[in-house]
């Protein structure tokens, strides 16, 4: 009959490794954390105390919350390099609060000095935890197991018995058995020490490691990108140069000649709605068909570019983000010469694209009299237009009913002045609206084809009845994306390897007793305290007990004392 114990060892886990010495020394590549002690006097002193308080894991767990709480405000807080205009904004309805989020950067949050300040050293932190147990771990792996502990009975796991087998025949299988399942082993004195689970300490540096790419990635993107806007009428076309955008933003080490060199034209635009049931007017598709060409000289091919699928064009991909309804617009002068034909974009008010925006006529007009004047006209559109509402609201956003409600300035545009103006809003300070028979401000609905007659024979303006679609796109060119992706992916697996993969180590040690009967104890020890230990212990000593049977025990052993292991009781 067999002897086996298993157990936890007396004095805990740091009086064991005291025991154990090298045996269950190294079982990660993580520094023991050392009590502080204030550092002497000298300016050496302090820098090795600083040091070592900066590469420590918990000041760089520390840093890593403090770069996510300070990327709250960014989320929060309108941005500078996003949109200056809501920034504006809140500084006119928070006149208080602006000032202080200032000086305190938040408006900039992301080029704030407190937040590179946590983000450089977050980078240095990692670099100084990484770099030697990097080293340290490469040791390891060129190194073997350590030898076994002169008492096994202090490792958490361990069970004994007596066979007749040879010592050498013990460890051969032993050695044999361990190999098969895949430890690390070999043969030191009496024992066979083996070790497993190396993928728990390479999944650990694999996760610091993709965090300083997800770092350098973040970095490279953010002084490298550029974002532009641009809004196109079916017909229009797009070359990617800075003059084209409508809006345009980029990192501070981006330059003009950065930008991907290609051009496209939107062919053709279309969307589809839910016609009926709870759910109608609520969009189905948008898809903007285009024919685009790399580079200066390349080859016409067509695509399709759809919410979420982007156009890839080197490093950068076009974004369909809006879409709404251009009507197209002839305007006449005195003499009937026509001074202004174009679709006009108009801007979405709702989501059954009820819109808005302005007709400015600068050049070419004269009025009855023949002198030179511009026009400015206001433009409410509805694609669906129920008479029955009462309201100028569209009830579907497919052009059903489509109508335009339009009046009339004129005067000075002021964009003679050199000032940029919104093309969106109408700025009548230096004008004078047109006037009804009743001395109202001239206004009228308008259906496609209908004309809109300016007095005393000043001109007129028509609704055509092509009524034309126009998607606007976002560019974004972002340098480091793919290393963004494979550093989030590598984090993930390194993460799951470190959690899930314990890193372990068995020793078999046979050696012949007093009564010349081989007398084999084996012994187990994980990076902590766990189960699985003492189950994979009491499987492999199953395995081996089976080739190396147990001998009669003696006479004198009290075996009430005898507390078998897991699969050792064979």
């Amino acid at each position: 009959m067999s002897k086996t114990e298993t157990g936890a060892s007396p004095g805990g886990a740091e009086g064991r490794d005291e025991d154990l010495g090298a045996a269950g020394s190294q079982l990660s590549t993580a520094p023991r954390e050392e009590t502080a002690v204030a550092p002497g006097f000298g300016v050496i002193g302090w820098v090795r105390w600083f040091w070592r308080q900066l590469t420590s894991m918990r000041v760089a767990l520390l840093l890593l919350l403090l770069l996510s709480l300070g990327a709250i405000p960014g989320s929060l807080i309108p941005q500078t390099g996003a949109d200056l205009n809501k920034v504006d904004e809140f500084r006119k309805a928070h006149s208080t609060l602006a000032p202080v989020y200032d000086k305190l950067g938040l408006f900039h949050v992301y080029s704030s000095v407190w937040f590179s300040a946590i983000y450089i050293l977050l980078f240095v932190s990692l670099i100084g935890c990484i770099v030697p147990r990097t080293w340290q771990f490469v040791g390891q792996l060129r190194g073997r197991p350590p030898g076994a502990p002169k008492r096994l009975t202090r490792l958490p796991a361990y069970t004994t018995w007596r066979t007749t087998a040879e010592p050498e025949q013990v460890r051969e299988a032993a050695l044999a058995l361990l190999r098969r399942r895949r430890f690390r082993a070999h043969v030191a004195g009496d024992a066979v020490a083996a070790e497993k689970g190396y993928v728990r300490e390479l999944g650990n540096l694999v996760f610091h490691i993709a965090l300083i790419v997800l770092l350098v990635a973040f970095a490279s993107g953010q002084l490298y990108k550029s974002d532009g806007t641009k809004l196109m009428v079916e017909g229009d076309g797009f070359s990617n140069a800075l003059p084209m955008y409508d809006d345009f933003k980029s990192g501070s080490l981006f330059r003009n000649d950065d930008l991907v060199p290609f051009s496209f034209d939107l062919k053709d635009f279309r969307a589809t709605y839910e016609v009926s049931g709870p759910s109608r007017g609520t969009p189905r598709t948008f898809e903007a068909r285009i024919k685009y060409s790399e580079g200066a000289y390349g080859k016409a091919k067509p695509a399709t570019v759809k919410v979420n699928k982007p156009l890839e064009i080197g490093d950068s991909k076009v974004y369909l983000v809006s879409h709404g309804y251009a009507p197209v617009i002839t305007v006449r002068d005195g003499k009937g010469k026509v001074v202004y034909h174009d679709a006009v974009p108009l801007l979405p008010l709702d989501g059954n694209v009820t819109s808005n925006g302005v007709i400015k006529v600068m050049d070419g007009y004269r009025d009855a009299r023949g002198r030179k004047d511009q026009l400015g006209f206001q433009a409410f559109f509805v694609p669906t237009f129920d008479p029955k509402s009462g309201t100028m609201l569209s009830q579907f956003p497919s052009l059903v009913n489509p109508l335009l409600a339009v009046n009339a300035y004129h005067g000075d545009l002021g964009v003679d002045a050199g000032q940029s103006q919104n093309v969106y809003q109408l700025d009548t300070q230096h004008m004078k609206a047109f006037k009804d028979a009743k001395g109202q401000l001239l206004k009228k609905l308008l259906k496609p084809g209908d004309s809109l007659q300016l007095p005393d024979g000043a001109g007129s303006l028509t609704f055509d009845k092509d009524v034309k679609e126009w998607a606007g796109f976002e560019i974004v060119q972002e340098r480091g994306s793919g290393w963004a992706l494979g550093g989030a992916l590598a984090a993930i697996f390194g993460l799951a390897a470190s959690l899930f993969i314990q890193r372990r180590r068995v020793w078999v040690r046979a050696v012949r007793g007093a009564d010349g009967v081989t007398v084999v104890e084996m012994g187990g020890l994980g990076r902590s305290e766990s189960a699985k230990v003492p189950e994979e212990l009491g499987d492999l000593a199953g395995i081996l007990y089976d080739q190396a049977p147990g001998a009669p025990e003696p006479d004198d052993v009290n075996e009430s004392t005898v507390v078998p292991a897991e699969g050792a009781e064979k």
